[in-house]
């Protein structure tokens, strides 16, 4: 019954990669029908305005695509910013880890219930955590209590520390150790904490389940069924492959650098996949759309619970944001080291919208991107 299980869901998974691959054909041609853009440029003007060097957006309805973009690839320079450009998805990059880990679950190779122990014995052993007591699904849900690793990284902290540690490479056990040495703020008794080291942990636990890394589980289950072309998971490398915008930091000096290069091994699973506004779109159309997991997944990862750090409610490596117009979509916003993003799908997959900045920006840029995807999901459901 197991290994008969494990064939259903892999014929699931498989025909709705051929349903993936044709709607993607198709989507293209309609993609070069007529639709106006004048509100969705004013709304990336609006982005732009907010003080970053440069912006893109894609969205995508049934039978139609449009673009828009504003300011400039380099800062100092006319060149405009890049038609589908490469740029760092930040912790857009927690919902593919999510879905690997689901896909997992739907296969019968672990539960949500695991414990961390289980998986990777001794591993979390903190002062005010413990494996033995945390599941898989807390990690992926931000309810394990373990504190963020990010704030021990030097590269990320200020211009200085950025300079000296930009190459550096740090393996997944190093960061769950600098993060269990480092803050003690964090409590297991909270309902809901965001920390990068959970989706960490989530990484190391698909190698031991799978026996492969994160990196070719997420290639091999979604990037290269998708045809995600523009996407890539860098490992260790420290470039963004072109065409890409340059990423600007200013750590809050009020003066910024280019920080496009970095080594992201420091966000494994949590935040260092590159893509595009295109296969984001199409990633986020497809796993809401019942392509990439069955509907017992599917329903566990958009279960959400309150999020009072980001205002949301958050399931699985997906957040749920109330629409303007009513109703809700699902989402993720990302950023790491100069480039930050928005993304957001209806929930039946149909409607997409996904925009990218390639600086810190100012007080009013988060707020100007949720404005974006909200008001492009609204327009396109009427």
């Amino acid at each position: 019954m197991q290994v008969l299980r494990k064939r259903r869901r892999r014929l699931f998974v498989l025909t709705g990669l051929a349903t993936i691959l044709l709607a993607a054909s198709s989507g293209l041609t309609a993609a070069a029908g007529p639709r106006p853009a004048d509100a969705l440029r004013r709304e990336v003007e609006a982005i732009h305005d907010t003080g970053v060097v440069g912006v893109a957006a894609e969205v995508t309805s049934p039978g139609t695509r449009a673009g828009a973009r504003a300011g400039v690839a380099e800062r100092g320079t006319g060149k405009p910013m890049p038609h589908d450009g490469r740029f760092r998805i930040g912790s857009a990059t927690k919902t593919f880890t999510a879905t690997v880990v689901l896909q997992l679950a739907g296969e019968g190779q672990l539960s949500l219930e695991d414990t961390v122990e289980r998986w990777l014995p001794g591993v979390v052993r903190g002062e005010r955590v413990d494996g033995r007591r945390i599941t898989v699904r807390q990690l992926l849900q931000h309810t394990s209590g373990i504190p963020d690793v990010l704030p021990e990284i030097a590269a990320l902290r200020d211009a200085a520390g950025y300079r000296a540690e930009r190459f550096r490479t740090y393996t997944p056990e190093e960061l769950v150790g600098l993060a269990l040495r480092g803050r003690k703020d964090a409590s297991v008794d909270a309902e809901w904490s965001y920390s990068n080291t959970n989706y960490i942990l989530a990484a190391m636990i698909i190698r031991e389940v799978t026996g492969r890394s994160w990196d070719r589980e997420v290639e091999d289950r979604i990037i290269r069924p998708l045809g995600l072309k523009g996407t890539s998971v860098p490992g260790t490398s420290p470039f963004v492959p072109v065409p890409h915008a340059r990423a600007y930091a200013a750590f809050r000096t009020g003066t910024g650098i280019d920080v496009t290069a970095l080594d992201p091994s420091m966000a494994i699973g949590s935040g260092s996949i590159i893509s595009t506004t295109h296969d984001l779109n199409r990633f986020y159309a497809a796993l809401l759309g019942g392509r990439l997991l069955a509907p017992a997944e599917l329903d566990a990862m958009r279960a959400t619970v309150s999020a009072p750090e980001l205002g949301v409610g958050y399931g699985l490596g997906l957040g749920e944001i109330p629409l303007s117009c009513g109703g809700s979509y699902f989402g993720h916003p990302g950023e790491l080291l100069g480039y930050r993003s928005w993304s957001g799908v209806t929930p039946d997959g149909s409607r997409t919208a996904v925009v990218y900045a390639t600086s810190d920006g100012g007080p009013g840029t988060q707020q100007a991107m949720r404005a974006l995807v909200d008001q492009e999901l609204c327009r396109t459901g009427s």
